[in-house]
Parts: C-alpha cells; sequence; structure tokens
C-alpha cells in the first residue's frame, strides 16, 4: 500500500510534467484505443482516503462497488447529502493516457482512477447508459462528467490538466469516465472488458 504523496515525492520515481506539446502530439496514439473489445491493465483499491493498494484482482458489487474501496465512505461534494454520488461509483481511465501523464507504472495509481484499461472511453463510443463487461461484472456509464481536480494538477502538471479537460480531451474522454456497477462479479488485471449490447 502506498500513499500519492510517496508517488510525487519521487520515492517510486518523479518525472518531469509532460508539455502541451508532447501530450498533443500523442492524440493519435490515444484515439486509436479499442472501441469494443479491450483489456483490464491496473487495478487499484483506496482503502482509505489518501492511500492507494494495487491489486490483482477485485470484486464488484451493486451497493459498496469495488469491495474494499472507500468510495461508500467518503462521500461526495456533488450529492446535496455529502453522501456516496451513485453515479461515480467505479472509474475507469484510458491507461495510454494514463501512461502519457505519469509516466512508469508505479506513478499510474497518482492519478486516483480504480480500473486502468486500454479502451476507448469516448462520448462516443460509450454514451451515458451503455454496459461494459469487466471480468464477470458489468458495469454502466453515468452522465456525470469525471474531470481533474487541484490534486490531478500538482501531481501532472497544468498542461496535462488543460490537456484532458479540452474539448479533444473531453471528447474521448481523457481523464476517464464515472461509472456504477450493475451486476457484480470479480475483474483481474488481464481480463477482457467488451461494450455489451453492440
Amino acid at each position: 500500500m502506498v500513499s500519492p504523496e510517496a508517488c510525487s515525492s519521487g520515492i517510486l520515481g518523479a518525472m518531469a510534467h509532460r508539455t502541451t506539446e508532447e501530450l498533443e502530439a500523442a492524440i493519435d496514439d490515444l484515439r486509436e484505443a479499442p472501441g469494443n473489445d479491450g483489456r483490464v491493465e491496473l487495478i487499484v483499491r483506496r482503502p482509505v482516503v489518501g492511500e492507494r493498494e494495487v491489486v490483482e484482482s477485485a470484486t464488484l458489487d451493486e451497493t459498496v462497488g469495488l469491495v474494499g474501496d472507500c468510495w461508500q465512505t467518503r462521500g461526495s461534494r456533488s450529492t446535496p447529502d455529502g453522501a456516496a454520488h451513485p453515479e461515480m461509483q467505479i472509474t475507469l481511465m484510458n491507461v495510454r493516457c494514463t501512461e502519457l501523464v505519469a509516466g512508469e507504472r508505479d506513478r499510474w495509481p497518482l492519478a486516483g482512477d480504480q480500473f486502468y484499461v486500454d479502451f476507448d472511453l469516448s462520448t462516443a463510443n460509450l454514451p451515458a447508459g451503455t454496459r461494459i463487461q469487466l471480468g464477470t461484472a458489468v458495469v454502466e456509464v453515468s452522465a456525470a462528467p469525471h474531470t481533474g481536480c487541484a490534486k490531478f494538477t500538482q501531481r501532472f502538471g497544468l498542461d496535462a490538466m488543460r490537456f484532458v479537460n479540452s474539448p479533444a480531451g473531453r471528447e474521448l474522454r481523457l481523464r476517464g469516465v464515472n461509472t456504477k456497477v450493475v451486476v457484480g462479479g470479480t475483474v483481474s488485471v488481464g481480463d477482457p472488458m467488451r461494450k455489451l449490447g453492440s
């Protein structure tokens, strides 16, 4: 288990932030992520706020989300009562973008998402309501946007924040996508993922 601060302070290897030019030069590669049959590359649990636990396999549950993750107890600023947002249970991030902004694999958990996938997460490929199979579980894409925060800027730089929130970045959902669990099951690193109903 490791804290994001340990990653960003150099314990797991720091890197210079990517420039806008470097980020924009990679847009074609980002657009080539598979749109139907992809793969789960990394799973990260957040047992408590400020900690990350990389796991080989995880259980998804309709009520608690990723079992062992703090989604349900950490709450949300997006709900009137501060309770966990039901449409933001599980987040997926395109691993090509993760590697671009974070660099080495040990730094990927800094992004704060739970599943890092080689998959086209764009709004065109995955409109809200689309269901995706991950291992034996199924998640549904939420309409709630997933955007970068101050921590994302601190860890990856202002250029990266602007890039993922640019018109192209939002279209491709480079910061990631919010989903909710509709069928519980298990997911392991290396598992295929596919869009259902297509």
